[in-house]
Order: C-alpha cells, then structure tokens, then sequence
C-alpha cells in the first residue's frame, strides 16, 4: 500500500494545535522516506540531462499554474533579453552507500558533506572520490536535517533533538564528535533551579535550552548559531562556548527554515504559512519579533536571502517562490511579486553569486537571475532526479584565468540531494560579453575550517 505523501500535501510538516499553555510537540511522523514510491522517469532521464541546455519551452514550463493570483509573477525576462548565454552540463552523480534519500547538502572548502539518514559522507568535490563517512553507527540519532560550520566546528541537526558538534582532524582524516547542544555543562548549570523548564506536554516537563522535537534549520552569523525545530521555536547559541542564550516561542506550528542577514535580522519560516522576523535591539538581551509575513497559502519550507540582505525568498508547498524587498522606510520586507514555474512544493531555496537556486518535490532544480526593474529570469531547469529535490549547495568556481569571475563571465557548480538517493553535480557556465558587469563576486573562504 502506497504510503501518502508528506511533501506533496504538506499535512505532515503541521503540528497539531494544543493547549496554549504549553509547547506543544508535533505528531511523531517523521520525513517520508518512501515519499512518491512510483517511478515516473525512464532510465535515459540521466543521460539525455548530460550536457543540454534547457530548451525555451522548459524554461517557461508551468508558468500558468496562478498560486497566488493576488501576487504578480516577476519572471517576466528572458536570458536572451538579459544578453546571457548559459550552458549546463551534469558533471557527475554520486550515491553514498547504503542508498537512503539525501536529506542535507553542504560545501565546505573543498569538502562536501552529504547527509542520507543518519550518516553524513565526506567528499573531495573536485574529484568526487568518497573520504570517509561519520555518525554511520549512530542510528538512534534519527536523520539529519541541517549542516553549519562555525569557528572550526561543524554542526548537525538531527531527529532526536540534538544539535551535534564534530571537529575534523586532519592528521586522521576523520571527523570526532566533540559534544551535543545542549552540552552537559549548560544542564548541569539549569537543571536545579525550578525556572529552568517548561512544558512540552501534559504532565512533562524539559529545560527550556533543550529542542522538544527534530531540529530543522540551522544558520550561522558572527559567531552566533541558531537553531529552529518543530517543536515550534527557535533557540540561539553562542559559538564560543557552545551555551544556549535564548529560546523564543517562534510560532504557532512546525518551524522549518531559519535565514540570518548580517545585521542580525532573524527570519523564520513555518508549517502555519508564516515568516516571521526578530532583530535584538540594541541595549537588549533578548530578541524581539518586528514583522510576521503573511502570503502563502500552506507551509513554508525554505528561506534565502540574497547577499546584502535586502532581498528575502521563501518557498512553500504552495509552489511560488514569493520575493521580499525590504521597505526604506522600515526595518521588515514586504512582497514584490512571485517565482512561479514550478509543478510541486518548493523544498530547497539557495542564493549564490546573484542568483537563486531553487529545488522541488516536481524532481526539478531551477536556476533564477534578477535582471532590470525588480524582473527575474529563469536561466536554467536542471532536470534527472527520479524524487523530490530536498537539498541544494552551490560554489562560485575560479575562472580560466584564476582571477575572480562575475556573473558575466563565470562558472558555478550546483550540488543537488534528492529522495532518490543520488547527488548529482552540476557545471553552469554564464557568458554576458557585452553587458555591463553586475560587481564583484564574493567567494566562501575556500580554507577547510
């Protein structure tokens, strides 16, 4: 019998509503590994990918699905309006063994780490060959659902409500758990004192640092971590002694995305179809909410925000990608319009080098650039996976003269994780010769840790 789906209803990132009182945990699903168990592609969907670009019609495909009538569509230009060749070649697919859906993606240096249940295997992204894994004996963990690395440190979310902290050694060549958020020290420092706990259910009680349920988003600015879980809130930490500082009740459901921006603007998405914003005021020692974000009509899954942080994205199940432009008069965003082209609930959402990377449960990747006016193109659909695309990295890579490429000269490698078990790695090629340069790239610190 045909387990249902998870992603392509969106009921299971809802939690069920409780008495205010307490914080009230999720129903105890957890993420559907035998999510759309049918085969829809044939088995030359991996090849006749290789070395294509997407054809005018691709790009534009699904662009009438109206999800949101009430927000106007912004992508209205096209890469050849833009003056922009673009080429896409699958370079590479890797499945890490055993075969479990991929939950999570990251880029670190020259590493990259992806997460299948509850292993995270570690690989040379330049040549693809498979270092290690780690956390592979450690299966009561449940599966991981975020990545983040700070101060030499690497973090991951996982389904039991921990947050893990791992330290590669370079002489091993190997990955160490160093302590789990919260650490013994800050229990130890609380549990006494009666203030310390809150309710989670009827009749049970936990210190207010711990997470009640899976841990699904981590972010990291300056220093600080911050944490967000389905057990509605989103805690922070402090990197250099690895204490929790604050635990805000985020929201009424599920929390499912967490974005920071350099100023320390917050933002966080939920199961209850908002995003809500939270910024510590100068002088204060806890944060505040400033803004909550209503427009999608069913749970939002994904937040990006672009460089500067003037620009905010968030995907939901309703399949637009909606776009936030902060106001100069206020400290919040407000909707300019929607990303629409999609056939299923958007998933992933990544900003790299001026352009959005979007990932679906319709098996697609999609590659946006905005252009004049507050107008978007759709450069590019990355097509193959067999399942729901559910996590996205990416990194600028050194132009043929070793100098640093700009988006009119340029080469990103996109790396996508799906539910099909298989990571696939990707080489988009930009050429806008005769436009005016868009500014200076800025490239992640390619040293490990």
């Amino acid at each position: 019998m045909r387990v249902p789906s998870l992603i392509g209803t969106c009921s299971a990132s809802c939690a069920t509503r409780t008495d205010e009182s307490t914080v009230s945990l999720p129903k105890l699903w957890r993420p559907p590994l035998a999510y759309d168990t049918s085969t829809s592609s044939d088995g030359n969907s991996s090849s006749t990918s290789r070395e294509t670009s997407s054809s005018s019609s691709s790009l534009h495909s699904n662009t009438s699905i109206q999800t949101l009538p009430s927000v106007p569509s912004l992508q209205k230009l096209s890469a050849e309006t833009l003056n922009f060749t673009v080429n896409q070649h699958l370079v590479n697919s890797l499945t890490p063994q055993p075969s479990l859906p991929i939950t999570c993606l990251a880029v670190h240096g020259n590493l990259l780490y992806a997460a299948s249940s509850h292993q995270i295997s570690v690989y040379d992204r330049y040549t693809c060959t498979n270092l290690h894994a780690f956390n592979s004996h450690s299966s009561s963990s449940g599966s991981i659902k975020a990545l983040a690395f700070s101060g030499g440190m690497i973090f991951s979310t996982h389904q039991d409500c921990k947050i893990r902290v791992w330290q590669f050694t370079p002489d091993r060549k190997a990955h160490r758990l160093l302590t789990t958020l919260p650490t013994v020290n800050d229990r130890v420092r609380r549990f006494l004192l009666s203030n310390s706990y809150v309710n989670v259910r009827r009749h049970k009680k936990r210190l207010w640092i711990e997470h009640a349920d899976a841990v699904t988003g981590l972010a990291v600015c300056k220093g600080t971590i911050y944490s967000v879980s389905w057990d509605k809130s989103l805690k922070i930490w402090r990197a250099s002694d690895l204490r929790c500082l604050e635990s805000v009740k985020a929201h009424d459901d599920a929390v499912n995305a967490v974005a920071v921006s350099n100023d320390g603007t917050v933002y966080t998405g939920s199961a209850d179809k908002r995003i809500r914003v939270w910024t510590k005021p100068s002088g204060e020692k806890r944060h505040v909410l400033i803004a909550t974000l209503e427009k999608h009509k069913s749970a939002v899954n994904a937040l990006a925000l672009n460089d500067d942080g003037s620009v905010l994205f968030s995907g939901a199940c309703d399949r637009s990608i909606l776009v936030w432009e902060r106001e100069d008069s206020a400290n919040h965003m407000v909707v300019s319009g929607a990303l629409r082209g999609h056939g299923k609930a958007i998933l992933c959402l990544l900003n790299v080098s001026n352009l959005l990377i979007s990932g679906s449960a319709d098996r697609t990747v999609r590659i946006w650039k905005q252009g004049y006016d507050g107008k978007y193109c759709c450069l590019a659909v990355l097509s193959g996976h067999r399942k729901p695309v559910k996590s996205l990295a990416a990194v600028p890579e050194s132009g043929p003269d070793e100098g640093s490429p700009t988006l009119k000269n340029g080469v990103v490698s996109v790396f996508s994780g799906s539910l099909d078990g298989e990571i696939k790695i990707w080489q988009i090629c930009f050429n806008n010769p005769n436009a005016d340069s868009p500014g200076p790239t800025h490239y992640p610190n390619q040293n490990n840790f």
